[in-house]
């Protein structure tokens, strides 16, 4: 890079690009105009000047993280030991319930801090953070009652990530408002207590220009209808609305033998489904449930890696979306912090079951890659109440992927994505830019060294010494 980008929002700041993905598709010497943290005005076919900083690559959008817990981070790869020859999502959490243990209201934001690290370097700048990790470890409430919920914007505001918070109400261990286990005592909230939340998350977030809040119930089995139905009377009525749904069969038979209906089935019927809403992991559906998400324009959620770690089972992509239905991908519990990656499980998952190629295009976009890509940018907006994408108006987010790798170089715009997404195992992120502001340069973040020193520690204590 030739020129050093100015970090002052009130200035004006001009990038140039050889070539860039504009929300209308590929383009030829893009100059950005930035202003306030938003482009003011994308120009193509023009000529670089001295005053413009170029950006050494093919510049992209970055993307939206529809589903993420951040503490979870700290037990990614510890828990692919066979105890259980029936191992399942189950036993899975009984591990990470030991964890919750143990985790201090610093010991999250060091967490979280690194994570979010880790999904800039990836192409994520705003991340959805399914949060219920509440209280003390006696399960008593902090005197700040959004103690843990402040880590977050903590670590959100140091690393440079954009925040959509998702305070998330979780009650009761089963269907039928079963009481909770010793396990999820730092998760519990009555419907008051959840409203209280709310409402502090609302307050600390005044004036973090990058961060948004949303409403977020843990499950069907963790809340009551009377629950959803006070929450969602109660708080505005515009924000996103997240909730795990469908993940695993087990859930889709307690659902029935409770209610007589499947997950999103009960959802629908008994509370109604729009595009305010992302439906996390949506893996087991009928077909009429399919249908359903699609046709109210809500999002499913998906976390490939994740879902593929804890043997979830595999989402219907191809059927939902010739239903035309909507996706954002997710990272999840974290087992892998790569847009690449999920996308390409995502795809493959699909190739696998069905023993062809290359499913997922559209009529318009007969390309994976771009289709998947494309997909991805959308939905993660919708689901994160954000703007991301390379338009006039739209957060100036976006990254530049390493020019010196042979597929880049040499890739013809129309192949490189599909080149990107199937053939490189390394990350080529080279540079990210949130709201204008070079948050990750020549693959290096400025806190990245001290992030990870203690982040190291956390994993010690917490996964070997605790």
């Amino acid at each position: 890079m030739t020129k050093s980008s100015s970090s002052n929002s009130d200035c004006s700041q001009h990038y140039f690009a050889e070539r860039a993905l504009l929300s209308s598709g590929w383009a030829d010497n893009v100059l950005f105009t930035v202003k306030g943290g938003v482009f003011k005005s994308i120009e193509e076919n023009t000529v670089p000047s001295p005053d413009m900083y170029r950006l050494e690559g093919p510049v992209l959008p970055t993307i939206a993280n529809v589903h993420s817990h951040a503490f979870q981070r700290v037990m990614a790869g510890a828990a692919e030991v066979s105890l259980n020859p029936n191992d399942s999502f189950w036993s899975w959490r009984d591990l990470m319930y030991k964890v919750v243990r143990s985790l201090s209201p610093d010991d999250a934001r060091i967490i979280a801090t690194q994570l979010y690290i880790d999904m800039l370097k990836a192409g994520y700048t705003q991340v959805g953070e399914f949060h219920y990790l509440h209280h003390n470890i006696d399960g008593s409430p902090y005197t700040q009652i959004d103690e843990m919920s402040q880590q977050l914007i903590a670590a959100a505001d140091a690393s440079g990530m954009g925040l959509t918070l998702l305070p998330t109400l979780y009650s009761h261990s089963g269907f039928g408002g079963q009481p909770p286990s010793s396990g999820q005592a730092r998760f519990i909230n009555s419907t008051d207590s959840y409203l209280k939340l709310h409402d502090a998350c609302q307050t600390t977030l005044k004036g973090h220009a990058r961060h948004r809040l949303g409403t977020c119930f843990h499950s069907l089995r963790a809340v009551t209808q009377a629950q959803i139905h006070t929450v969602l009377e109660a708080l505005d009525s515009h924000g996103p609305i997240h909730i795990h749904i469908a993940e695993q069969q087990k859930e889709v038979l307690d659902s029935l033998a409770f209610s007589g209906q499947r997950p999103v089935e009960w959802l629908h019927n008994e509370i109604g489904i729009d595009d305010r809403w992302c439906l996390i992991h949506a893996t087991h559906l009928s077909d009429t449930e399919r249908k359903t998400i699609a046709t109210h324009r809500a999002i499913a959620g998906l976390c490939p890696t994740t879902e593929a770690n804890l043997g979830d089972g595999i989402f219907p992509a191809v059927e939902f979306e010739n239903d035309r239905g909507l996706w954002g991908i997710g990272s999840d519990s974290h087992v892998s912090i790569s847009m690449v990656e999920e996308l390409r499980t995502l795809e493959y998952s699909q190739r696998l079951r069905d023993q062809q190629r290359n499913l997922l295009y559209s009529d318009g976009q007969k390309s994976v890659g771009d289709h998947l890509f494309k997909q991805a940018l959308f939905g993660g907006n919708q689901a994160c109440d954000i703007s991301l994408g390379l338009s006039v108006g739209n957060r100036a987010d976006f990254m530049v992927l390493d020019v010196s790798h042979p597929f880049i170089a040499a890739s013809d715009s129309e192949d490189l994505l599909n080149r990107w997404l199937f053939a490189t195992n390394e990350n080529l992120i080279r540079d990210v830019f949130v709201s204008g502001h070079h948050v990750v340069k020549d693959f290096h973040h400025v806190l990245e060294e001290a992030s990870r020193s203690a982040f190291i520690q956390v994993i010690k204590r917490v996964m070997y010494h605790g």
